[in-house]
């Protein structure tokens, strides 16, 4: 019998029963399942609700299952229809009558948001220490490369010179705003609605902040009916877990370019590679690939989420029961994706030659050339379209700005000095860069020391 079944006589057909049940998905919050149960027992127990007798019984049958659970040795219930029925039904089948007890003065609309609620906050933990072996794994590539210049882009065009460690240091800064972001959700989410029950309440003397306290939640839901149909953090987990994937796939579209021959700045790993199943010199970037295409599973989550949630009224409605398939998904992804690009970089080659030659190629000293001709009184303006010249003069011999010879600055301007290429040597170009933010080496050590600091607070 259904834990709903009530006045209801008649069998559920067999096709809605499958299409009803949802023990596939939420079987994954059994052990929070368990865990909520317990405290819900233990509150029954200190009201006086249910005797302490009952009380021993509930609680000890739901650690046996607990532990059969953890060992292995105990058979799921395919056919049960959801993971609270399969509990009940398990813990009914061996301490009998007081099995049926425990759902005294609780619904499974309150349950199930405990149930989720806990699994999230566990689940957030584990994607904020991902996201930290992540940026440590970017930290220590930034170390090693504070000096390795390469070409900054704008347009995807080649800009100024930078430095790789500069480059990557950006990535810490948006891995550092996707923690706080968990933080902020993991603060909302740690509300507990258990004692809720259906929408309304309870007549019996339960006491919901002694349940809160026993699965460590910050606080008590206020509102009965805001406590069974809030699915907030589910919306507000969705889009996090969206903005990491979008910082994860912008940064696989760089490995994907760098790593390409026309380019040759990185070399992924081996492990982290593919061939050609008719080309045998292809060596593909797939696991970057997938990260930048399972970015857009991850958005279709949370606009499902935010879809299912939007035309609902107050309070509980089955549609709710999607709320789990999508965030799950989502959660599984994310946490795969940072291991996979974690150990991608951490095994990436860098040819700082190809990098240092890219910026002489794309004439990225060409800004620095124009301040030259700025401290020297040419009006900005001016010295913009006199490096122009030079940029097209260099572009059509087919040299870089350092190749060209003095006479030909001259012919451009008079002011032009055996000086100029200290001031366009690349080098000297990034160590100039000092204010704050900058790709000074110096500097970008600095921002690498405060991202270090910064994770020290999670």
């Amino acid at each position: 019998m259904k834990l709903w079944q009530g006045m209801l006589s008649g069998e559920l057909n067999q096709t809605a029963d499958q299409f009803n049940a949802s023990f596939k998905i939420d079987q994954r919050m059994i052990d929070q399942d368990i865990e909520g149960s317990i405290a819900h027992a233990q509150m029954l127990g200190q009201t006086g609700i249910l005797p302490q007798q009952d009380i021993e019984l509930i609680i000890n049958g739901l650690n046996e299952i607990k532990q059969e659970l953890e060992n292995n040795s105990l058979d799921l219930d395919p056919d049960a229809e959801d993971v609270h029925t399969f509990i009940e039904n398990e813990l009914t089948k061996r301490i009998g009558a007081a099995g049926k007890k425990l759902h005294t003065a609780r619904s499974r609309n309150d349950q199930v948001s405990t149930d989720l609620r806990l699994n999230l906050r566990m689940e957030i933990q584990e994607i904020k220490q991902l996201l930290q072996n992540y940026i440590n794994s970017m930290c220590s590539m930034a170390e090693n490369n504070l000096e390795t210049i390469m070409p900054g882009y704008t347009h995807l065009q080649a800009a100024q010179p930078v430095t790789f460690a500069h480059h990557i240091s950006a990535y810490c800064m948006m891995a550092l705003r996707d923690l706080e972001r968990l933080q902020d959700c993991k603060k909302r989410l740690n509300s507990s609605p258990l004692g809720a029950c259906a929408l309304a309440g309870t007549s019996y003397p339960i006491d919901r902040q002694l349940t809160a306290d026993l699965l460590d939640f910050d606080s008590v839901m206020q509102n009965s009916m805001d406590a069974v149909s809030d699915r907030d953090f589910v919306l507000e987990l969705n889009s996090v877990l969206s903005i990491i994937a979008i910082h994860l796939s912008r940064q696989a579209e760089e490995l994907i370019i760098w790593s390409s021959q026309p380019y040759g700045f990185v070399k992924i790993s081996d492990d982290f590679s593919t061939g050609s199943s008719i080309m045998p010199q292809k060596k593909n970037p797939d696991m970057a690939e997938l990260i930048r295409g399972k970015t857009g599973r991850v958005l279709g989550n949370l606009i499902q989420a935010l879809t299912m949630i939007k035309g609902l009224p107050l309070a509980y409605a089955k549609d709710m029961q999607e709320d789990k398939e999508s965030i799950f998904d989502s959660v599984d992804t994310i946490k795969i994706c940072l291991e996979i690009m974690s150990q991608m970089l951490a095994t990436m080659e860098v040819n700082r030659d190809k990098m240092l030659l890219a910026t002489e190629l794309g004439y990225l000293s060409a800004t620095d050339l124009a301040d030259y001709l700025v401290k020297k009184d040419i009006p900005f303006r001016d010295a913009h379209h006199l490096v122009a010249e030079l940029v097209d003069l260099a572009s059509k011999e087919g040299k870089t700005l350092a190749q060209l010879p003095l006479e030909a600055y001259r012919e451009v301007s008079r002011v032009f000095e055996p000086d100029l290429y200290e001031v366009i040597d690349m080098k000297n170009i990034v160590m100039t860069k000092e204010s704050l933010g900058g790709p000074a080496p110096q500097e970008v050590k600095r921002q690498i020391e405060w991202v270090k600091q910064k994770l020290k607070t999670f």
